[in-house]
């Protein structure tokens, strides 16, 4: 019945998919517009909580979080549901864990409030992406969410599925990508199509757009070509390694640096630059090329029907990376209304 963006093609984006009833806006500013509901759902901006990012007490971002708070406390929605990064809760304040603190608060507004670590593997999403959400209600229920191989049967209605997708189920019916960002595509129906693929061609009509090849520099098609499936920066030769490099060996971590995807393991988190090889695992598992937006929005559990508006490559990319999955979201959403509503 209302939602909020300040991003105006995230905002268009809803608006063709759900309805229009988006306002665009920094919701601080909002927060008296938002209509009564016995709902409210929110993802804060979880930059300033991530375990990638500095999470530093001055970054604006994460006032949001205290944003959502005012806004349970002013509307008094019957149940609300808060969807963040696992980092948040290692931010303090007031020499508190923040998740404790929040926790504390929305006890105080009478809300029986429950803390699931979730990852999106147990909702069938090809993907390692673990976050955190806070749902409370004031009809002293306990939520219980069902995953794994119940929300499967139960609710996608799969029989016999293999938990957790693998990159393989999830891409290997996809047609060979070109460079051309404008092309349409068919199904490749030569190769094995999994019910996870299944699942992502309903409602389309065969085409397929946004399967195109993000620019590599000449650096990072020399350095794919060392890597193998499941490999990341430690198997790039130290004779064609940057500095960077050369330190992450020295130090070691960063499993996703320089990382190719595994085809028979599930993607790591898939974030708003996954058109670049050093932020994440974004090389094919069998192709010697970055993913394309149409394979990321797969991994996110997009159906293939959906495109984005957008109007720059980098809004496409923060779209899709941003995203909560769907089929988790989904999953989400079958257990509130089994447990609270």
């Amino acid at each position: 019945m209302w939602a909020n963006d300040i991003d105006n093609d995230a905002a268009l984006t809803y608006s063709k998919f759900i309805d229009d009833h988006i306002v665009v806006g920094d919701i601080s500013t909002l927060i008296n517009e938002i209509p009564k509901a016995e709902l409210i759902i929110g993802g804060p901006p979880c930059q300033s909580f991530s375990l990638v990012g500095k999470r530093t007490d001055d970054d604006h971002r994460g006032k949001f979080v205290f944003s959502f708070l005012k806004i349970i406390s002013k509307r008094r929605p019957l149940a609300f549901v808060m969807e963040n990064v696992p980092g948040l809760c290692s931010s303090k304040i007031e020499n508190e864990r923040l998740h404790n603190y929040l926790l504390k608060q929305f006890i105080k507004l009478g809300y029986t409030t429950n803390l699931f670590l979730l990852n999106a593997l147990d909702f069938y999403v090809p993907q390692n992406r673990k976050r955190l959400f806070l749902i409370g209600n004031r009809l002293n229920k306990n939520v219980q969410i069902m995953k794994g191989i119940d929300f499967v049967e139960k609710i996608l209605k799969i029989k016999s599925a293999k938990l957790p997708v693998s990159c393989k189920d999830a891409l290997n019916d996809l047609p060979i990508p070109t460079k051309d960002k404008n092309k349409i595509f068919l199904y490749n129906n030569r190769n094995e199509i999994s019910s996870y693929a299944l699942i992502m061609r309903q409602g389309c009509n065969q085409e397929l757009c946004l399967h195109f090849i993000p620019t590599m520099s000449k650096r990072d098609e020399l350095f794919v070509k060392h890597i193998p499936p499941g490999g990341n920066y430690k198997n790039i030769p130290d004779e064609i390694s940057t500095k960077r490099i050369m330190k992450f060996k020295s130090t070691g971590g960063r499993t996703t640096t320089y990382a190719r995807l595994h085809p028979e393991r599930p993607a790591y988190t898939i974030n708003t630059y996954f058109n670049r090889p050093n932020v994440g695992a974004n090389y094919h598992y069998s192709q010697e090329r970055l993913i394309t937006p149409r394979e990321g929005l797969r991994l996110q559990s997009f159906p293939d029907y959906f495109v984005p508006v957008y109007k720059s490559q980098r809004s496409l990319y923060r779209q899709i990376g941003n995203a909560v999955p769907p089929l988790m979201a989904y999953g989400i959403a079958e257990s509130l209304k089994m447990t609270i509503f």
